[in-house]
């Protein structure tokens, strides 16, 4: 079926995504003043203003573009890989880079090169997104992961553009959530041009959904480039504390709450206590958990607080450490001697824990992975990680394994291995986006 035939709709879906679209340009006030409001801890989200409404301020130098759509910071780091797969196979491809979010823009600058272009995705109303096709005119477009866009998957399949969803997964929960809006979403989904499935699993929620072409091609959070200085700094760091380290990673709200009260229960009075690090996801949090840690009555040390190479002597010596930085993540799983998964011991689907495996950090699961279900398994299989039922037995294994070096060592060893042998992804999946576009 042609692209300009998957456009066609019936009256129903029509309807839907004219309500959708009414709906949006509604609430488009309170969008702006959403962006605002996160400017104040966030500046990105203040600047380039009229491009969320497709109006760009830069001339195309030229069309035919490779458009890759990142929305955040996670879907720009797995981008990475498949970016440099699609520049290795077609060396002449010119990147047009989106993102709807400050930190997928801040770390998507590092991916371009002279003659690419970056700016951001408009909110999914029928003229902002018809602006931003217009403009730009790419070739092919890849959206990362779990995007779901009615009016600009429409407008692209009415233009004949190709759209890919790349790196793609969905749960069963957001199968079941999508079914109940499906005369918006099925038709969204069925103008794919193709799914390039992480698992066997995602791929058959997909075809459910309504996407007509799907293949497995993994997952590409397996070929994202550890780098190499952060993680022998994270170890550097972890031998002038002379105490193990258990990190909790990529922290959710109300996680760190449990973690802090867990730890005064188990910890308080002990005089060889490990070092405890905790990273929120989102950095807007970054003092509220400061706050929560002073108010638990430990000794707390920021890592924005110093600077160069090294801690200095007063925060070897305080009880926890919050990693108020971005991008440092491999710093943080070479520091850590094991890691408590964020996300997943809230009902929220779980972290990548790919990363963690790739840096030889063992990793103890809460209950909810279901957003990396296939990963997390494989993990446990590799005896790359350990499930635990709450944040309570969390924090009693990951106790226990600070405890046992040669354990430690055996699962660390193990994580790297794991993360080793399910590489690949980002070559597949390049060459499968160039067959529908090729660059000459």
């Amino acid at each position: 079926m042609s692209l300009q035939a998957r456009a066609k709709e019936s009256l129903a879906q029509r309807s839907s995504r004219w309500a959708y679209s009414g709906l949006l340009s509604l609430l488009s006030p309170a969008y702006l003043l959403r962006l605002w409001r996160r400017g104040k801890a966030e500046p990105l989200y203040r600047q380039h203003l009229a491009e969320r409404f497709g109006v760009y301020a830069q001339a195309p130098v030229s069309h035919g573009w490779i458009w890759v759509h990142a929305v955040s910071l996670g879907e720009t780091r797995a981008a990475a890989a498949l970016i440099a797969a699609l520049r290795e196979q077609a060396p002449g491809m010119r990147l047009l880079l989106t993102h709807s979010t400050a930190t997928g823009r801040e770390a998507g600058a590092a991916l371009l090169q002279p003659g690419d272009a970056q700016v951001w995705l408009p909110y999914d109303t029928a003229d902002a997104v018809r602006r931003f096709l217009a403009h730009w005119r790419p070739r092919l477009g890849v959206l990362m992961e779990t995007e779901v866009w009615p009016n600009l998957q429409h407008q692209s399949a009415k233009q004949g553009l190709p759209l890919v969803l790349a790196n793609a997964r969905l749960s069963e929960r957001s199968l079941r959530r999508g079914q109940r809006f499906s005369a918006l979403l099925r038709p969204a989904a069925q103008k794919l041009s193709l799914a390039l499935a992480q698992t066997e699993d995602d791929a058959r929620r997909l075809r459910a959904a309504g996407v007509a072409k799907v293949q497995v091609a993994g997952n590409l959070k397996f070929d994202m480039a550890v780098d190499p200085s952060l993680l022998a700094l994270g170890r550097q760091w972890r031998g002038l504390l002379q105490r193990p380290v258990l990190m909790l990673a990529v922290s959710r709200e109300g996680e760190e709450a449990q973690l802090l009260q867990a730890w005064s229960q188990q910890i308080a009075g002990q005089a060889h206590a490990p070092l405890l690090l905790i990273v929120p996801r989102h950095p807007q949090r970054f003092d509220e958990i400061a706050g929560l840690i002073k108010a638990a009555g430990l000794s707390l040390a920021r890592r924005s607080q110093w600077q160069g190479q090294r801690p200095d002597t007063s925060a070897l010596q305080v009880q926890v450490w919050l990693g108020d930085s971005m991008r440092e993540m491999a710093l943080y799983y070479g520091l850590a001697d094991v890691a408590l998964l964020g996300g997943s011991f809230a009902p929220l689907g779980g972290q990548n824990l790919i990363e963690a495996a790739a840096c030889a950090c063992p990793v103890l699961m809460g209950p909810h992975t279901f957003n990396f279900a296939e990963a997390s398994e494989l993990a446990l299989q590799a005896g790359a990680a350990q499930r635990v039922a709450d944040m309570q037995q969390g924090l009693q294994a990951g106790l226990a394994l600070c405890q046992a070096p040669e354990r430690q060592q055996a699962m660390a060893q193990a994580a790297q291995a794991f993360a080793a042998q399910h590489r690949g992804a980002a070559q597949r999946m390049a060459r499968e986006i160039l067959r529908l576009a090729p660059v000459n």
